[in-house]
C-alpha cells in the first residue's frame, strides 16, 4: 500500500500539521542472488504454516512486506519460490530490514531495526555452528580406534552442549521478559532431579522410575508461559501440548480429563490462549481412535461449550453437540449399560439385566451389512468357540425387522448358541441408548452389565478378554 502524498482538505483548512507515519509493519527484505517474483510471509500455528502476506519484487530487486495493522507476534517464515525458507522472530519492533544471500540464507543474514529479531537470529546462527561442530566430532568418534581418544571427543561434545545452554541462559538473563526469552525457555525440556527410593522399598528401581515420571508430569509445562498467546505462533507449542496428552500421560479418560482442566487453567483466563486450549483438547478427544476417549469429549463439551463459556461457537454447533453428548453420555465406559427387553426369533423374551454371565458380549448387526458378513463369523470362530466355557454369553441384536435373511444367516453360520434378539416395534430405544448409527457395533459388559469396552473389533476381543481374566 502506498502512502498518499496529499493532505486531506480539512487538515489544510484547520492548519493542523499531519505527519505521515509509517505503516504498522514494514519489513524490507534483500536476498542477494534471488530474482523470485514473489515472497511469502507465513507463520506457525497448530503444527501448520499459514500464509499471512505475499509481496512482489521491487524494481531494485528487493522485497517489502507491509500492512496497516501490526502483526501478531510470533515466529514467522519467509518462503522463497524454490521452497527454501528462513524463520524470523517478529516481536514488538516491526519496522526493520533483513539482508541475506540466497545460497546461504541463515548464515549470511543480518537484521537491523529489531533487537529481539536480531537476538533470535544470532542464537539460530550460533546453534547451527555448534551443530556442525558436533557432527564433525561424531564423525571423528566413529573413525577413532583409540578408546581414550573417543572419550576426549565425547567430552568435547559435552562442552558444546554447555556452550549452547550458556548462550541460551545469557539471552534470557539479559532480556528476561522479551518474547525471544519466552520462546527459548519454551524450547527447553524439564530437567528431572535425581530421585532416591525410600528405605526398605521392595523394588527401588520401580519406585524411582515412578517418582521421576510424577515429577516430569507435574513440571512438564514449567518452561512454557501458558498465558502468553505468542507461543501459539511458534513451531513448538502444539507439538509439546500433543506430546504431553498423547505420550506422557497414560491414556485413561479420567486422567486426560483431569489434566485437560489443569492445563486450560494455566492460561489464566487469557482469552486467546484459553480458547485455543479448549478447542484443541476438545478436538483431540473428539477425533481420538482410542476406546473411551469420548468420555473426555463429553466432559469438555459440557464444561466449556454447553455451559456457555465458549462464546465463539454458534447455536447450530451447540445444538449438534448437545445431541451428540446426549447419545454418547449414557454409554461411556464404566457406566451401566442401558437395560432393554427384546424378543428372539423363537418369540422368547429376554431382558439384558437378567442374562447371567461373567462377561456379556453385546453386538448390534444385520446380515445385509458387508462388514457384518465378515465380523460376525469371526466373532463366532475366534471368540465364542474359544471362551464359551468361561461363563460368557453373546447377545446379538438384529437392528432390522425382516426375519427371513436374519434367521437364514444364523443357521448358515451356526450361531444358534448365541442369544439372538430384535425389536420389531422399536420399543427399547436401543439406537439412541447405544449410539447405533452403523453396524456392527460391539460392547463388552461385566457381570453387573457395566460397560468394559465398546466399539471394539472382533480381532481385538481375545486380547481384551485374556487381559481381563488375568487381572480379575
Amino acid at each position: 500500500m502506498k502512502i498518499k502524498s496529499f493532505l486531506p482538505l480539512y487538515a489544510l483548512l484547520l492548519f493542523i500539521p499531519l505527519t505521515i507515519t509509517a505503516q504498522s509493519y514494514n519489513i524490507d527484505v534483500s536476498i542477494g542472488g534471488c530474482s523470485d517474483s514473489t515472497l511469502i510471509l507465513g507463520y506457525y500455528f497448530n503444527n501448520k504454516m499459514l500464509v499471512k502476506d505475499t509481496t512482489y519484487i521491487n524494481n531494485d530487486g528487493t522485497y517489502t512486506f507491509s500492512g496497516e495493522d501490526k502483526l501478531d507476534e510470533g515466529i514467522y517464515i519467509v518462503y522463497l519460490q524454490n521452497q527454501s525458507y528462513f524463520d524470523v522472530l517478529i516481536g514488538q519492533d516491526q519496522i526493520f530490514s533483513i539482508n541475506t544471500k540466497k545460497n546461504d540464507l541463515l548464515n549470511q543474514m543480518t537484521i537491523k531495526g529489531a533487537q529481539e529479531s536480531s537476538d533470535f537470529l544470532a542464537y539460530q546462527q550460533f546453534l547451527v555452528s555448534k551443530q556442525k561442530e558436533a557432527v564433525q566430532l561424531q564423525e571423528q568418534i566413529k573413525a577413532a580406534a583409540d578408546a581414550k581418544k573417543k572419550e576426549e571427543l565425547q567430552e568435547e561434545i559435552k562442552a558444546l552442549s554447555f556452550e549452547v545452554k550458556n548462550k541460551y541462559k545469557d539471552i534470557v538473563k539479559v532480556h528476561p521478559n522479551s518474547f525471544v526469552s519466552i520462546f527459548l525457555n519454551a524450547t527447553q525440556d524439564i530437567e528431572v532431579p535425581q530421585m532416591k527410593a525410600p528405605e526398605n522399598s521392595s523394588n527401588p528401581d520401580s519406585v524411582v522410575q515412578r517418582l521421576r515420571y510424577n515429577y516430569y508430569k507435574a513440571h512438564y509445562f514449567d518452561n512454557l508461559k501458558m498465558d502468553d498467546p505468542r507461543l501459539l505462533r511458534t513451531p513448538i507449542f502444539t507439538s509439546k501440548l500433543d506430546n504431553y496428552f498423547q505420550k506422557v500421560l497414560i491414556q485413561i479418560p479420567d486422567t486426560i480429563i483431569k489434566e485437560a482442566h489443569r492445563v486450560i487453567a494455566m492460561a489464566n483466563a487469557n482469552y486467546e490462549m484459553e480458547k485455543y486450549l479448549i478447542q484443541h483438547l476438545f478436538n483431540m478427544a473428539n477425533e481420538s481412535k482410542i476406546m473411551g476417549m469420548d468420555a473426555v469429549m463429553v466432559d469438555l463439551g459440557e464444561v466449556y461449550y454447553l455451559s456457555g463459556r465458549a462464546d465463539w461457537v454458534d447455536d447450530e454447533f451447540l445444538s449438534k453437540l448437545r445431541e451428540r453428548v446426549d447419545k454418547i453420555k449414557p454409554n461411556i465406559i464404566g457406566h451401566a449399560a442401558a437395560d432393554f427387553k427384546m424378543q428372539s426369533y423363537t418369540e422368547e423374551y429376554f431382558k439384558l439385566s437378567e442374562i447371567r454371565a461373567n462377561i456379556t458380549i453385546l453386538v448390534f448387526w444385520e446380515p445385509e451389512c458387508g462388514h457384518c458378513e465378515k465380523e460376525i463369523p469371526k466373532l463366532n470362530e475366534d471368540v465364542w468357540r474359544k471362551y464359551k466355557d468361561q461363563d460368557i454369553k453373546i447377545v446379538a441384536v438384529y437392528t432390522q425387522i425382516d426375519q427371513d435373511s436374519w434367521i437364514e444367516f444364523i443357521h448358515n453360520h451356526e450361531l444358534d448358541e448365541w442369544i439372538h434378539l430384535y425389536d420389531p416395534y422399536n420399543q427399547s430405544n436401543f439406537r439412541n441408548n447405544y449410539d447405533i448409527y452403523s453396524t456392527p457395533v460391539i460392547y463388552i459388559l461385566d457381570k453387573d452389565k457395566n460397560i468394559l469396552a465398546k466399539r471394539i473389533g472382533a480381532e481385538q476381543i481375545p486380547g481384551f478378554l485374556d487381559h481381563h481374566f488375568k487381572i480379575n
